[in-house]
């Protein structure tokens, strides 16, 4: 007699990404290099004076439990950040610290999300996003993109996948796996629709601080300044580097902060006590001019890894402006995207994300790839992959 395995871990689908990385390393550890330009990780790390601060918490101090919601003056420092960045006012109460983005969309869906529930995101998108629906019994309705949207939901593709049941919109702006942005004016077209239906709308900001500036140089906008009700799910791990210290943050409506804060003391109690403390390290500006030239970096590397594309002659239909991925078309090369992933993997020890991660819609046509190595890693595993379509024939 064997037990039983719940439905929603029998359901669960592989983020190939990870296990490419772990491929990755078994390669490495028998001896090889390989260009890893598969996770969306940046090289930088956190900026140096938050290694201080996370040093000075480890001094024989006790480190008990926050508050469910987070510090309170670690709420306060990333309301300052919307306020001084976006011009937006948010009530600090609004916001709720999260052990990473991770747990901020496990919450965002645990809030939003009952069984028979419709959720309509864009294909292409994040994987982890529809399995969370799916184990909270909703239904992932995905709305097939292109190019011409720059694989984004607008309001006509969302309106075409809407239902009697929907009660939610996923959105994420910029998008992993494309790098796109959504333009601001059709994002508050979007969420006025959702709104007038009634239905949440959910919007991924995780890499909004690594959006291109607009053409008068100001920050990208958030959903915030059209739509005050939305929920935003961001965190510290892509524009301040801090992906392994599991951070991140919600800001929520109103109605739903009691819900939040009761939800979140049952599914994590509290986000890390001394990653939070050294988290306030993040918005001294000395550490946000850091990032900020990060950003600029991060922007010449996705330069050099588009000029290396056409080189090579993989087009890149829509071209992205920020995040730091780019989605790239495979189909001229006589492969599918996992089969051209693998084999780039083992013949030219290059990492890279099939597109079979992010949705049905280019889940063979399509690969992703991060340039959030080095610029010396991008180089090499640029010319790696032309050597590798270059034998293809």
């Amino acid at each position: 007699m064997s037990m039983k395995l719940a439905q929603r871990a029998r359901s669960a689908q592989p983020f190939h990404a990870m296990s490419i990385g772990a491929r990755a390393r078994q390669i490495e550890a028998a001896g090889g290099h390989v260009a890893k330009l598969s996770l969306g990780e940046p090289d930088f790390g956190a900026p140096p004076g938050v290694h201080e601060a996370m040093r000075a918490t480890m001094d024989g101090r006790p480190l008990p439990y926050t508050p469910a919601a987070g510090l309170p003056a670690l709420r306060e420092a990333v309301a300052g950040l919307y306020a001084s960045r976006h011009g937006v006012s948010v009530d600090p109460r609004r916001i709720l610290i999260t052990a990473g983005a991770s747990a901020g969309l496990l919450l965002a869906t645990a809030l939003t999300t009952e069984p028979g529930d419709d959720v309509v995101m864009a294909d292409p998108c994040y994987p982890c996003n529809r399995e969370l629906v799916e184990a909270f019994g909703g239904r992932v309705v995905l709305a097939p993109t292109s190019a011409s949207s720059r694989y984004q939901l607008d309001v006509g593709t969302m309106t075409a996948a809407w239902t009697p049941a929907t009660s939610a919109v996923m959105l994420a702006t910029p998008s992993n796996p494309t790098g796109t942005t959504i333009p601001f004016d059709e994002l508050a077209r979007i969420c006025e629709q959702a709104r007038a239906r009634d239905a949440w709308r959910i919007v991924d900001e995780i890499y909004l601080s690594l959006a291109d500036p607009d053409v008068e140089g100001g920050a990208a906008r958030t959903a915030l300044e059209t739509d005050p009700e939305a929920i935003i799910v961001s965190s510290f791990s892509k524009y301040f580097g801090m992906t392994g210290w599991r951070l991140g943050w919600l800001v929520l409506p109103e109605e739903l902060l009691d819900a939040a804060d009761n939800l979140a003391v049952n599914f994590f109690l509290c986000a890390s006590t001394p990653t939070q403390m050294a988290a306030l390290a993040c918005f001294t500006p000395e550490a946000l001019a850091s990032c900020e030239a990060r950003r600029v970096e991060l922007k010449a590397r996705r330069r050099i890894v588009l000029e290396g594309l056409k080189e090579i002659g993989l087009p890149v239909p829509a071209e992205p402006d920020g995040a730091f991925y780019v989605y790239f078309d495979v189909s001229g090369t006589g492969l599918d995207s996992m089969t051209f992933c693998s084999r780039a993997l083992e013949e030219a020890h290059v990492a890279l994300t099939p597109g079979v991660d992010f949705g049905p819609a280019m889940a063979d046509t399509h690969v992703r790839l991060s340039y959030a190595a080095s610029r010396e890693e991008l180089a090499e595993g640029i010319r790696r992959l032309g050597g590798f379509v270059g034998a293809l024939g």
